[in-house]
């Protein structure tokens, strides 16, 4: 059974059952007619036209992920309705027989009108198969009235039958929606506490441990360095103020281990800013991802980050992480330094963007572009998932 929401797989499953249901039927009439009219063009055609429809509705149930009302209505009044009449003017009475495999079908077309048509159009359909099954009865000469009465159970049965399970299936996906549902909620929230605990930390190390050093008067508050550092540390501030005040989007469904992306990057911003880079970094909404996402992101930035510090000739670095409303992330890092021919690169087997950056967003799912020309400074997209 393929995955989706609760819902979609009782969808998938009610297909299914009721389309084994139908070949089970189908498969009876095949034998029939090759077994007792094997040389009847009317027999085959009548065949033909069953399968026909029957393929209809159920292939466009799995394409499109459910039972298309018109085609449920087609079977019930082409499968279950037309065809026993053309085949008592065609072939007699004999091919109409209430045990016969042309009878057979009307219980399965009301099993797929009881799922796919609700209350109202399953109790009408019924109405409408048995009312064919007792005209035909009613025609057909020698016709016995407990074969009638067994095909008529039979019909109401399978309605009924078919009804209930849907029934149950769907409370069944309800419940477990909701309680997928609740195992997000809690996962995101313990990854979103996990990451304040890091910033907390983050803060004490830093922030607080500056301010405790300048109040103390053990440094000179204006020396540079001193003031290189609060600068550095009233970004981190501003970052994390950014990261409170973004709506979350919509996280999909974390693994288990997911975390909020936001401390990964962070991680690899702050590394290169120890380094001497600095760097204007902007997140807005961003997702919980699994820990390996995160892991990856923050590794591929890091590596992005290094080549500006390293090749770019400038002490600037601008990096933007983004989630959209599909659940995906784009991070860039952009830089005005002297920029490269991406193509020249590859060619001379470079291994920084190829193995830290692409290979790692591929190993995840994501993908990575660069975007560079000499003297036209270089941007480097990540996204996730591709």
């Amino acid at each position: 059974m393929s995955g989706g929401s609760g819902l979609q797989r009782a969808q998938q499953f009610m297909i299914l059952a009721t389309g084994l249901y139908r070949a089970s039927h189908l498969t009876v009439g095949v034998v029939s007619v090759a077994r007792h009219t094997p040389g009847s063009p009317a027999a085959w055609g009548i065949l033909g036209a069953a399968v026909a429809v029957s393929l209809t509705l159920y292939g466009t149930a799995r394409a499109g992920g459910w039972f298309a009302r018109p085609w449920v209505w087609c079977d019930v009044l082409v499968t279950g309705c037309a065809l026993p009449w053309a085949a008592w003017w065609a072939l007699g009475g004999p091919a109409v027989s209430q045990n016969g495999w042309l009878m057979l079908l009307g219980g399965s077309a009301s099993s797929a009108a009881a799922v796919g048509l609700g209350v109202g159009g399953a109790a009408a359909s019924a109405v409408l198969l048995l009312a064919t099954s007792l005209a035909v009865h009613l025609v057909v000469a020698g016709s016995r009235s407990a074969e009638l009465v067994g095909h008529l159970n039979a019909v109401l049965s399978s309605t009924v039958m078919a009804w209930v399970f849907w029934w149950y299936l769907r409370r069944q996906g309800a419940l477990l929606d909701a309680a997928q549902s609740q195992a997000v909620t809690a996962e995101a929230a313990r990854a979103r506490q996990a990451e304040r605990m890091a910033h907390h930390a983050a803060l004490h190390d830093t922030v607080l441990a500056t301010l405790t050093t300048i109040a103390a008067g053990r440094v000179d508050a204006n020396a540079a360095p001193v003031r290189e550092r609060c600068a550095r540390e009233a970004a981190y501030l501003r970052r994390l103020v950014q990261q409170e005040d973004g709506a979350p989007q919509r996280p999909g469904v974390p693994s288990p281990g997911a975390t909020a992306v936001g401390a990964a990057l962070e991680v690899a911003v702050r590394s290169a800013e120890c380094l001497g880079l600095r760097v204007a970094a902007q997140y807005h909404a961003l997702p919980v991802v699994p820990r390996e996402v995160a892991g990856a992101l923050e590794a591929a930035v890091c590596e992005a980050l290094n080549n500006v510090r390293t090749h770019a000739g400038t002490g600037e670095a601008f990096l933007t992480a983004a989630g959209h409303w599909d659940g995906t992330l784009t991070v860039t890092v952009v830089d005005r330094g002297a920029g490269f021919d991406p193509a020249a690169a590859d060619r001379s087997g470079g291994t920084g963007l190829r193995r830290s950056v692409r290979a790692r967003m591929a190993a995840i799912g994501g993908a990575a572009g660069v975007e560079s020309a000499p003297g036209e400074g270089t941007r480097v997209e990540l996204r996730w998932p591709a």
